[in-house]
């Protein structure tokens, strides 16, 4: 089996919630399975120094992940429009996978969630390709033929999948956004396999 890594960092469950349907997109290509990852939280005051498994949710990821993986869908919640420093430092410490050329070719994806409709996540989705396309990443997307990005009133967009949520009402993935993270999980998933095949 190929795995696709699911990489995201999520505080309060809504990135995790979609890393989880993009997961579901990936498993329904046969021979594909989705590896779920999370990073922990950085400190602004000092180094901090996470326990080895996480409480809950998927373990932390590692540079092996990385190396292991078939495909990367990375994910963050929007920070400033940007994405969330823990991802970011991860990021950071790929240095040795962008000098051995670990990910040339493998293709990548994005997703993100906001707190409010035009909180920025476009350019979140923007910011965390710009170090796959370092790393020699081949780009996906979702393109117009996917109908649920023409109707969709909440989350959804051609760079990646997206979410708009609120932490005061902590709605679920509405239908639309459910549809576009398994979309992109399987466009990924559909991908990789060809490339291996060639």
């Amino acid at each position: 089996m190929s795995e696709i890594l699911i990489l995201y960092y999520s505080l309060g469950g809504t990135t995790a919630e979609m890393a989880r349907a993009i997961a579901h997109g990936v498993e329904e290509v046969s021979d594909m399975q989705a590896r779920l990852r999370c990073v922990p939280e950085v400190s602004s005051v000092c180094e901090t120094v996470a326990e080895a498994v996480p409480d809950n949710g998927a373990p932390y990821a590692t540079l092996d992940d990385l190396k292991e993986c078939s495909g990367l869908i990375l994910g963050s919640p929007t920070h400033f429009g940007n994405m969330a420093a823990p991802l970011k430092y991860f990021i950071d410490g790929t240095s040795s996978l962008w000098m051995s050329g670990e990910l040339v070719n493998k293709p990548a994806a994005v997703f993100t969630a906001t707190a409010s409709m035009h909180g920025g996540q476009e350019s979140t989705l923007l910011s965390m390709m710009l170090p796959l396309l370092h790393h020699g990443m081949v780009l996906i997307g979702l393109p117009y033929s996917e109908q649920n990005l023409l109707e969709t009133q909440t989350g959804g967009t051609p760079y990646g999948a997206s979410r708009l949520t609120s932490e005061e009402d902590n709605r679920p993935l509405s239908d639309d956004e459910h549809i576009l993270c398994k979309a992109l999980g399987h466009r990924v998933a559909v991908t990789a396999k060809k490339l291996e095949n060639n």
